[in-house]
This record gives structure tokens, sequence and C-alpha cells, in this order.
């Protein structure tokens, strides 16, 4: 097809007889340098119909989504969203107990690591190992990646204790995992062929809660599992 070139002269005649804000640049025309620059003189905005068209097809593709689509693309934004809040909040919850108790920061460093690796994964939905489990009355092996609940109510008395500081830090990043869990299990309902990793994942999350879990009820003291008593006198 022969290329068609569209001059000053020609677009100041087209601009005499109709003044005119933009100019659209068909396929198989192309503007001369004079005609490019006139219309920039007149401040004419100048558009390209493949560009157009691309643009077109591009929005009318977002409007085809189905309320279905968005809405699960949202839940995964807003999953992401709470994974790098979560993140920042353990390196906060770390930060606050380097002050008070050494030992307790290391292992919930340990536990920020493992949360990176499972943070990473889901750009990649990658595989992420599991958390050694340290067994005791009320966390097996066989449970350690089920949602187990808390020990035992958190309330106003532990904040009275000699390490109730440490105990509401530890708390309130265990409250904030447990929020996860049910973004996770709404994004696996809505798509089948992902499922399993966000199973496999809600599994590695609750390894670090239950984790979490051993430390809070390390910090209160006491030999006897909290979590035990609990399920014995309810």
């Amino acid at each position: 097809m022969k290329m068609k070139f569209i001059t000053e002269s020609y677009l100041r005649d087209l601009y005499k007889k109709e003044p005119f804000t933009a100019y659209m640049v068909g396929t198989g025309t192309r503007l001369t340098p004079g005609g490019r620059q006139y219309l920039t003189d007149k401040g004419i905005k100048l558009t390209d119909a493949s560009t157009k068209k691309k643009t077109d097809r591009a929005n009318r593709l977002s409007e085809e989504l189905s309320p279905v689509e968005n809405k699960v693309n949202w839940k995964k934004l807003q999953f992401q969203s709470q994974m790098k809040s979560t993140e920042a909040l353990f390196l906060l919850t770390c930060e606050e107990l380097l002050g008070n108790d050494v030992i307790l920061a290391h292992h919930v460093v340990k536990l920020y690591k493992q949360f990176t690796s499972i943070k990473n994964a889901v750009n990649s939905h990658g595989t992420v190992e599991n958390l050694p489990c340290n067994e005791c009355t009320g966390i097996k092996k066989c449970n350690f990646s089920s949602n187990l609940g808390d020990c035992f109510e958190m309330t106003d008395f532990h904040m009275q204790l000699e390490k109730g500081r440490e105990l509401l830090l530890l708390h309130r990043l265990r409250c904030a995992l447990q929020e996860l869990e049910p973004v996770m299990l709404e994004l696996s309902d809505s798509n089948n062929e992902e499922k399993a990793w966000y199973e496999d994942m809600i599994g590695k999350v609750n390894q670090v809660i239950n984790t979490l879990s051993q430390y809070i009820h390390m910090t209160v003291g006491g030999n006897e599992c909290l979590r035990r008593l609990n399920t014995a006198t309810s």
C-alpha cells in the first residue's frame, strides 16, 4: 500500500475550512516534519490510529473481566499488602524485643526469616521448607501445621506481668499472622489450580503461629502447657 504524506500546506487548508484541536494520523499515512511542527505550534493534539486501537482493545479486555476475576485480583492485592505489612511488623517486634530479651528476639528473627521465605514464594508460587517442630504436650508434628488458635486468652492481666510488654508484642504479631488465613482460604476457593498451593502456605503460616504460641507460653513461664489445661477445663 502506498504511503500518504500529510504536509503543512494540507493541514493549513484543512484548519482554515474548520479549526480542530486534535488530529489522528490514519493507517498508511505519515506526517511530514513541517506538518508535525505545524500541529505542535497550534497546540493540536496528535494521535495515532494504531495506538488508539491498542488502547481501545486493552480497555475492552479490562471491561470484559468478570466480577469474580476482578474480586480475585483485589484479594490477591490485599493478600500481598498484608504479607508486606506483617513482615514489617516482624522487624518492629524484633527491634523492640532486643532491648529487653535478646534470646527471645533471636527466636523471633528466625521466624521472621521463615515468614520472608513464605512472602517471597507468593510471587513465584514456590515451595517453603517446614519449620522444625519442638513438640510440647499441646503441639505435635501431626497438628503443627493446623490452626490451633491461641493457647489462652490474652487480657489486661498479662500486661502487668514482669514480661508483660514482651507478651503483648508477641500476641500482636500472632494476631497479624492469623488475619492471613481467611484471605488465603478465599483465594484458594476461587482458583482450583492454586488451591493446593494456598493450603500448603496456610500450613506454613500456622507453623509460625504455633511456634509463636510456644514462645508466649515460654515467656509467661510455668511447666504445664496452657493449651492442654484450657482443653481440659473447657
